[in-house]
Protein backbone atom coordinates (compact mmCIF):
# COMPACT_ATOMS: atom_id res chain seq x y z
CA UNK A 1 0.00 0.00 0.00
CA UNK A 2 1.06 3.51 -1.03
CA UNK A 3 2.87 5.50 2.12
CA UNK A 4 3.88 8.24 3.77
CA UNK A 5 7.06 9.34 5.27
CA UNK A 6 6.58 11.06 8.75
CA UNK A 7 9.07 12.34 11.58
CA UNK A 8 8.00 12.59 15.06
CA UNK A 9 9.82 15.36 17.20
CA UNK A 10 9.08 16.57 20.85
CA UNK A 11 9.19 20.71 21.04
CA UNK A 12 9.78 22.63 23.44
CA UNK A 13 12.12 20.29 25.37
CA UNK A 14 16.03 19.84 25.33
CA UNK A 15 15.47 15.88 25.73
CA UNK A 16 12.94 13.02 24.76
CA UNK A 17 9.75 12.18 26.23
CA UNK A 18 9.25 15.89 27.46
CA UNK A 19 7.97 19.06 25.98
CA UNK A 20 4.95 18.56 23.10
CA UNK A 21 4.87 15.72 20.55
CA UNK A 22 4.20 16.52 17.33
CA UNK A 23 4.22 14.36 14.15
CA UNK A 24 5.28 15.85 10.93
CA UNK A 25 4.16 14.34 7.67
CA UNK A 26 6.25 14.76 4.83
CA UNK A 27 5.29 15.11 1.01
CA UNK A 28 1.69 15.18 1.53
CA UNK A 29 0.18 18.02 -1.37
CA UNK A 30 -1.97 15.62 -2.88
CA UNK A 31 -3.66 14.61 0.46
CA UNK A 32 -7.15 16.21 0.91
CA UNK A 33 -8.45 17.26 4.32
CA UNK A 34 -10.38 13.96 5.08
CA UNK A 35 -7.14 12.47 4.71
CA UNK A 36 -5.28 14.69 6.88
CA UNK A 37 -7.57 14.49 9.32
CA UNK A 38 -8.36 10.66 9.24
CA UNK A 39 -4.19 10.46 9.67
CA UNK A 40 -3.84 13.08 12.73
CA UNK A 41 -6.00 10.91 14.30
CA UNK A 42 -4.34 7.40 14.03
CA UNK A 43 -1.48 9.70 15.68
CA UNK A 44 -3.48 11.02 18.15
CA UNK A 45 -1.17 13.50 19.47
CA UNK A 46 -2.40 17.14 19.96
CA UNK A 47 -1.42 17.93 16.72
CA UNK A 48 -0.21 16.29 13.42
CA UNK A 49 1.43 18.79 10.72
CA UNK A 50 1.42 18.43 6.60
CA UNK A 51 4.22 20.69 5.15
CA UNK A 52 3.77 21.21 1.80
CA UNK A 53 4.82 24.03 -0.96
CA UNK A 54 4.48 27.49 -1.34
CA UNK A 55 3.96 30.21 -3.96
CA UNK A 56 4.10 32.69 -1.26
CA UNK A 57 6.37 31.61 1.50
CA UNK A 58 9.13 28.78 2.32
CA UNK A 59 6.82 26.50 2.92
CA UNK A 60 3.26 25.92 4.08
CA UNK A 61 1.81 23.80 7.10
CA UNK A 62 -1.01 22.54 7.93
CA UNK A 63 -2.28 21.85 11.57
CA UNK A 64 -4.90 19.30 12.72
CA UNK A 65 -5.41 17.83 16.06
CA UNK A 66 -7.07 14.88 16.50
CA UNK A 67 -10.76 16.31 15.60
CA UNK A 68 -10.25 19.34 13.86
CA UNK A 69 -7.60 21.83 11.51
CA UNK A 70 -6.45 24.90 13.17
CA UNK A 71 -5.02 27.89 11.87
CA UNK A 72 -1.84 28.45 13.81
CA UNK A 73 -0.42 26.64 16.33
CA UNK A 74 3.01 27.39 18.34
CA UNK A 75 4.65 23.87 18.70
CA UNK A 76 3.88 22.21 15.01
CA UNK A 77 4.86 25.41 13.61
CA UNK A 78 8.51 25.50 15.29
CA UNK A 79 8.97 21.85 15.24
CA UNK A 80 7.71 21.59 11.30
CA UNK A 81 10.37 24.31 10.99
CA UNK A 82 13.05 22.01 12.60
CA UNK A 83 12.03 18.88 10.55
CA UNK A 84 12.13 20.36 7.31
CA UNK A 85 15.84 22.01 7.85
CA UNK A 86 16.92 18.63 9.18
CA UNK A 87 15.87 17.35 6.16
CA UNK A 88 17.38 20.23 4.13
CA UNK A 89 14.16 21.26 2.49
CA UNK A 90 14.44 24.31 4.18
CA UNK A 91 17.34 26.54 5.34
CA UNK A 92 18.49 27.04 8.96
CA UNK A 93 17.97 31.13 10.22
CA UNK A 94 15.18 33.38 9.02
CA UNK A 95 12.07 31.41 6.99
CA UNK A 96 8.65 32.26 6.52
CA UNK A 97 5.93 29.73 7.16
CA UNK A 98 2.36 30.13 5.23
CA UNK A 99 -0.42 28.79 7.58
CA UNK A 100 -3.97 29.55 7.81
CA UNK A 101 -3.28 32.47 10.34
CA UNK A 102 -1.46 34.13 7.58
CA UNK A 103 2.66 34.12 6.89
CA UNK A 104 4.75 34.60 9.45
CA UNK A 105 8.36 34.35 10.20
CA UNK A 106 10.19 31.47 11.87
CA UNK A 107 14.06 31.68 12.82
CA UNK A 108 15.27 27.78 12.98
CA UNK A 109 17.99 27.00 14.41
CA UNK A 110 20.31 23.76 14.82
CA UNK A 111 17.99 22.91 18.28
CA UNK A 112 15.11 24.73 17.94
CA UNK A 113 13.12 27.87 16.83
CA UNK A 114 11.68 31.12 17.10
CA UNK A 115 8.36 32.07 16.45
CA UNK A 116 7.02 35.49 15.96
CA UNK A 117 2.69 35.45 16.29
CA UNK A 118 0.15 37.14 14.32
CA UNK A 119 -1.95 40.62 14.72
CA UNK A 120 -2.48 40.82 18.71
CA UNK A 121 -5.62 40.88 19.93
CA UNK A 122 -7.10 41.25 23.44
CA UNK A 123 -10.82 41.32 25.19
CA UNK A 124 -12.29 42.87 27.61
CA UNK A 125 -11.97 41.56 31.37
CA UNK A 126 -14.23 38.76 31.51
CA UNK A 127 -16.88 37.41 34.90
CA UNK A 128 -14.05 34.64 36.85
CA UNK A 129 -16.71 32.54 37.95
CA UNK A 130 -17.49 30.07 35.53
CA UNK A 131 -13.24 30.23 34.41
CA UNK A 132 -12.95 29.29 38.01
CA UNK A 133 -15.50 26.68 38.29
CA UNK A 134 -13.85 24.80 34.74
CA UNK A 135 -10.60 24.78 36.61
CA UNK A 136 -11.43 23.20 39.44
CA UNK A 137 -10.37 26.42 41.84
CA UNK A 138 -12.24 29.16 43.95
CA UNK A 139 -12.41 32.66 44.73
CA UNK A 140 -9.72 32.18 47.14
CA UNK A 141 -7.35 31.42 44.51
CA UNK A 142 -7.78 34.59 42.21
CA UNK A 143 -4.96 36.91 42.22
CA UNK A 144 -7.35 40.19 41.65
CA UNK A 145 -6.13 40.68 37.39
CA UNK A 146 -9.07 39.76 35.79
CA UNK A 147 -9.42 37.40 33.05
CA UNK A 148 -8.90 37.62 29.36
CA UNK A 149 -9.47 35.95 26.24
CA UNK A 150 -6.15 37.29 24.25
CA UNK A 151 -4.49 35.87 20.74
CA UNK A 152 -1.53 36.45 18.65
CA UNK A 153 -3.50 34.02 15.81
CA UNK A 154 -5.39 31.61 18.10
CA UNK A 155 -7.13 32.51 21.28
CA UNK A 156 -6.84 31.33 24.86
CA UNK A 157 -8.56 32.17 27.77
CA UNK A 158 -6.10 33.27 30.94
CA UNK A 159 -6.99 33.28 34.44
CA UNK A 160 -4.57 34.70 36.74
CA UNK A 161 -3.98 32.72 40.10
CA UNK A 162 -1.82 32.22 42.90
CA UNK A 163 1.39 30.32 42.80
CA UNK A 164 0.17 28.11 44.84
CA UNK A 165 -2.99 27.07 43.00
CA UNK A 166 -1.84 26.04 39.54
CA UNK A 167 -1.28 23.00 40.71
CA UNK A 168 -4.36 22.20 42.31
CA UNK A 169 -6.30 22.66 38.99
CA UNK A 170 -8.63 20.18 38.02
CA UNK A 171 -9.89 20.84 34.82
CA UNK A 172 -13.65 20.01 34.11
CA UNK A 173 -13.54 19.47 30.32
CA UNK A 174 -17.14 19.15 29.86
CA UNK A 175 -17.07 23.23 30.94
CA UNK A 176 -14.05 23.78 29.12
CA UNK A 177 -15.82 22.92 26.16
CA UNK A 178 -18.15 25.74 26.36
CA UNK A 179 -15.44 28.57 26.30
CA UNK A 180 -15.24 30.65 22.96
CA UNK A 181 -11.36 30.09 22.71
CA UNK A 182 -9.38 27.56 22.30
CA UNK A 183 -9.16 26.49 26.18
CA UNK A 184 -7.97 27.69 29.50
CA UNK A 185 -4.96 28.78 31.12
CA UNK A 186 -4.90 29.31 34.56
CA UNK A 187 -1.33 31.00 35.22
CA UNK A 188 0.96 31.96 38.15
CA UNK A 189 3.13 34.78 37.51
CA UNK A 190 5.57 36.32 39.28
CA UNK A 191 9.21 37.80 38.38
CA UNK A 192 8.65 36.82 34.67
CA UNK A 193 8.65 33.47 35.53
CA UNK A 194 5.03 31.87 34.83
CA UNK A 195 3.70 28.39 35.56
CA UNK A 196 0.95 27.71 33.43
CA UNK A 197 -1.63 24.77 32.86
CA UNK A 198 -3.06 24.79 29.22
CA UNK A 199 -6.71 22.87 29.53
CA UNK A 200 -8.06 22.17 25.54
CA UNK A 201 -11.47 22.57 24.83
CA UNK A 202 -11.03 19.61 22.71
CA UNK A 203 -10.66 17.29 26.12
CA UNK A 204 -7.03 16.61 27.33
CA UNK A 205 -4.17 19.15 28.99
CA UNK A 206 -1.74 20.00 26.44
CA UNK A 207 2.03 19.80 27.61
CA UNK A 208 3.79 22.84 26.04
CA UNK A 209 1.64 25.38 24.26
CA UNK A 210 3.00 27.74 22.24
CA UNK A 211 0.26 29.54 20.60
CA UNK A 212 -0.74 30.24 24.86
CA UNK A 213 2.83 31.71 25.39
CA UNK A 214 2.66 34.21 22.79
CA UNK A 215 -0.77 35.22 23.81
CA UNK A 216 0.19 35.56 27.34
CA UNK A 217 2.19 38.09 26.37
CA UNK A 218 -0.44 40.40 24.95
CA UNK A 219 -2.32 39.60 28.44
CA UNK A 220 0.30 40.84 30.12
CA UNK A 221 0.62 43.93 28.23
CA UNK A 222 -3.20 44.35 28.31
CA UNK A 223 -3.40 43.58 32.51
CA UNK A 224 -0.65 46.16 33.09
CA UNK A 225 2.06 43.43 33.94
CA UNK A 226 4.60 44.77 31.96
CA UNK A 227 6.02 48.19 30.93
CA UNK A 228 6.44 49.33 27.17
CA UNK A 229 9.45 47.87 25.51
CA UNK A 230 10.29 44.22 25.19
CA UNK A 231 10.31 41.62 28.20
CA UNK A 232 11.36 38.40 28.34
CA UNK A 233 9.48 35.70 30.63
CA UNK A 234 10.08 31.82 31.06
CA UNK A 235 6.84 29.36 31.09
CA UNK A 236 6.65 26.22 33.01
CA UNK A 237 4.37 24.02 31.78
CA UNK A 238 3.27 20.09 31.62
CA UNK A 239 4.89 18.70 35.16
CA UNK A 240 1.42 17.50 36.11
CA UNK A 241 0.82 15.86 33.14
CA UNK A 242 4.65 14.30 33.07
CA UNK A 243 5.14 16.14 30.41
CA UNK A 244 7.86 18.93 31.77
CA UNK A 245 8.15 21.52 29.20
CA UNK A 246 9.92 24.81 28.73
CA UNK A 247 9.41 28.41 26.64
CA UNK A 248 10.56 31.19 26.06
CA UNK A 249 8.19 34.09 25.43
CA UNK A 250 8.90 37.92 24.72
CA UNK A 251 6.17 40.54 24.49
CA UNK A 252 6.88 44.36 22.96
CA UNK A 253 4.26 46.67 24.07
CA UNK A 254 3.97 50.71 23.05
CA UNK A 255 1.68 52.72 24.75
CA UNK A 256 0.24 49.88 27.12
CA UNK A 257 -0.67 47.77 24.28
CA UNK A 258 1.36 44.50 22.97
CA UNK A 259 2.62 45.27 19.15
CA UNK A 260 4.61 41.62 18.96
CA UNK A 261 4.83 38.15 20.33
CA UNK A 262 7.40 35.53 20.04
CA UNK A 263 8.02 31.75 21.82
CA UNK A 264 11.02 29.98 21.34
CA UNK A 265 11.72 26.61 22.69
CA UNK A 266 13.83 23.17 21.71
CA UNK A 267 12.85 20.37 19.62
CA UNK A 268 14.07 17.06 19.64
CA UNK A 269 14.06 13.85 17.26
CA UNK A 270 12.11 11.03 18.64
CA UNK A 271 10.70 8.87 15.90
CA UNK A 272 11.08 8.29 11.81
CA UNK A 273 8.54 5.94 10.05
CA UNK A 274 5.99 5.44 7.17
CA UNK A 275 2.17 5.46 7.72
CA UNK A 276 -0.10 4.57 5.09
CA UNK A 277 -2.00 6.23 3.18
CA UNK A 278 -5.92 6.52 4.45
Amino acid sequence: MPTLAYRVVDVFTDRAYRGNPLAVVLDADGLGTARMQAVAREFNLSETTFPTASEAADYRVRIFTPVQELPFAGHPSIGTAWVLADLHRIRTGAVRQECGAGILPVDVTADGGTLTGGTPSVSGPLDPAPLLAAAGLTEADLTGVPPRTASTGLPWTFLPVRPESVARVVPDFAALARLDSMGLAPFSWADRTVHLRGLTNDGFEDPATGSATLALGVFLAASGLVPDGTTAYRVSQGAEIGRPSALHGTVTVAGGAATTATVRGGVVPVATGEIRIP
